[in-house]
């Protein structure tokens, strides 16, 4: 089975050291990505750490493809112990920076310890270097770019940095790259944030030569250039009136199934603003949206559908211009778009505020600082909602995404069951139950979808390969089995342990089967949970053994 090369990189921020440590079995086992991660994690990570605490560790990872020139992998992961969930939890993101990652020659890099200043921190394939920046305390994401361009003569695709909400520990702070690209989910910039790192350059000559078959990199990249999907247009705001006239697009903090405006916010009104193509490394597909209002001036990357819904109906703003505001604020301060966008509507309905998007702009702006009623919100939904008085639509403390359990509930069951809670792409069992492959108001078989497809987004997330490959049919299983040169069903084996991992250093922190619940009521929930444990070969209080976890050191490619 393929697998990226390299050894992983620690660097203890506190002791400003830097060495190597060959992971050779770990690279094997779990291929690269989000799977050598949540080993290393799993691992290295004390059960009892605190998320915001010198004990946490913070992974960034490429994958075997990013050795290629093949589209659909310029991507990055993130893995630590989340200060939102309080659990594992990986994230990924797109741009130009995995190849100057793979560039330095490591397989993973580790960041533990706090500094006792504020540092970036430079990567080479030759070594690592600690740089004071105290002048950078406040500074936003285009301003730390601007630094390392200024001081490094490093562009924005070497760079991973957090903005102030990193620094003010905001739980749902992101760590961004090229500026608007965000490892978005779960807080890992507040994780950056407290080991006092403002950035991280990568940059080198030493990446290994590529073990890919070519004529498949050809296909892939061949497809992706000529492919007339709708998705190269408009990003994943191509669907917004689909899902809004047939689905759910959940509006006034989850009141609602529909929004009146939802055309006005969409992706013919996104369109509309995209003044040029946007890409992510090597990526012939280009589906992302550089966007620009020339009446106001105002520019950003997208907003993509998730942040049409969050900042849009769920805040009921039905103007465009106003959600690319809140997509560039939280892209500036360095927020998760989607956990952002569903505090702020908590924090309008406790207001009786909706629509107002100068309040929603005002917010954005006083949770990334912590100022005034920002402090509660910056904890997140699950935290501030007893004070908003409103009720608390999270699980595991993560916010939800768009996509809505109460009417699709396999996506429902997913998550319920997902290791990092609401987040739609853990398994994006979504994506069948939209395109009527099953009919998406029954749990009936939905458990053994939700498996597969969780192993799926594991070993996707490995790859790594973008998601959006496997959504437009251009890698399919059979394309994955010729790049990573081995049966579907290994990779699926591949997958089940990643999520199990995951779910066993959870558990080790207290969490089972009463975490695994939804805030609303979805029929047959408890038969399913039933049944998917059953399928993971889990215990019915939904934890891991450890015999069964220990077997994994054991595992061999």
């Amino acid at each position: 089975m393929n697998h990226v090369k390299g050894p992983l990189l620690e660097i203890d921020a506190g002791d400003r050291e830097a060495t190597t440590v060959g992971v050779t079995e770990e690279r094997r086992s779990f291929v690269g990505g989000r799977g050598l991660c949540t080993k290393l994690a799993h691992d290295r990570i004390p059960y009892d750490a605190d998320p915001l605490g010198p004990n946490n560790r913070i992974y960034f990872a490429s994958g075997p493809l990013q050795q290629s020139g093949m589209s659909f992998t310029g991507r990055m992961n993130c893995t630590g112990l989340s200060p939102l969930t309080d659990g594992l939890l990986s994230t990924n993101a797109g741009g130009y920076l995995s190849r100057n990652f793979v560039d330095t020659g490591h397989s993973a890099v580790e960041v533990v310890g706090a500094a006792d200043e504020l540092l970036v921190i430079h990567v080479t394939d030759e070594g690592v270097e600690f740089v004071e920046a105290p002048e950078l305390r406040g500074a936003t994401v285009p301003e730390v770019t601007a630094y390392v361009q200024r001081e490094r003569n490093l562009d924005a695709e070497n760079v991973v940095c957090i903005g102030p909400a990193g620094e003010n520990q905001v739980r749902f702070a992101c760590v961004m790259t090229y500026e608007s690209r965000a490892f978005g989910r779960g807080g890992m910039g507040a994780v950056l944030g407290s080991k006092n790192v403002k950035a991280i350059t990568f940059e080198g000559d030493a990446a290994p030569d590529p073990d890919l078959p070519e004529d498949v990199q050809r296909e892939v990249h061949s497809a992706a250039a000529t492919s007339d999907d709708l998705m190269r247009r408009q990003g994943t705001t191509g669907g917004t009136e689909f899902i809004n006239d047939n689905f759910s697009l959940p509006t006034r903090y989850f009141e609602k199934y529909s929004f009146e405006h939802a055309d006005a916010i969409g992706g013919d009104a996104v369109e509309e603003k995209k003044y040029r193509k946007g890409s992510c490394s090597v990526c012939a597909f280009a589906c992302k949206l550089p966007t620009r209002d020339e009446a106001t001036g105002l520019e950003t990357e997208g907003p993509e559908f998730e942040t049409v819904f969050s900042f849009g109906s769920n805040c009921e703003i039905g103007d465009i211009v106003d959600v690319m505001k809140s997509n560039e604020l939280c892209d500036v301060y360095g927020l998760d778009t989607i956990s952002c966008g569903n505090v702020v509507a908590a924090y309008l309905a406790s207001k009786d505020e909706f629509g107002n998007a100068e309040l929603v702009h005002e917010t954005v702006e006083k949770i990334a600082t912590r100022e005034g009623v920002g402090d509660l919100l910056a904890e997140g939904i699950s935290r501030a909602a007893d004070e908003l008085g409103v009720r608390n639509y999270t699980v595991k403390d993560m916010e939800f995404a768009a996509h809505d359990g109460r009417v699709l509930h396999g996506q429902g069951l997913s998550y319920a069951v997902a290791n990092r809670g609401g987040d739609h792409m853990y398994s994006t069992t979504l994506r069948v139950e939209y395109a009527g492959e099953v009919d998406p108001e029954t749990l009936d078989g939905k458990p053994e979808l939700v498996v597969r497809r969780e192993n799926h987004a594991a070993i996707r997330d490995s790859g790594i390969v973008c998601a959006f490959a496997g959504g437009t049919d251009h890698v399919t299983e059979e394309t994955l089995e010729a790049l990573f040169e081995c049966d579907y069903e290994d990779l699926q084996e591949v997958g089940a342990r990643i999520v199990e991992l995951e779910r066993h250093f959870n558990n080790k922190r207290g969490m089972d089967r009463e975490a695994d619940t939804l805030p609303y009521d979805l029929p047959g929930i408890e038969d399913a949970l039933d049944e998917y444990y059953a399928l993971r070969g889990w215990n019915t209080d939904g934890t891991v053994s450890d015999d069964l976890v220990g077997e994994y050191a054991a595992a061999d490619d």
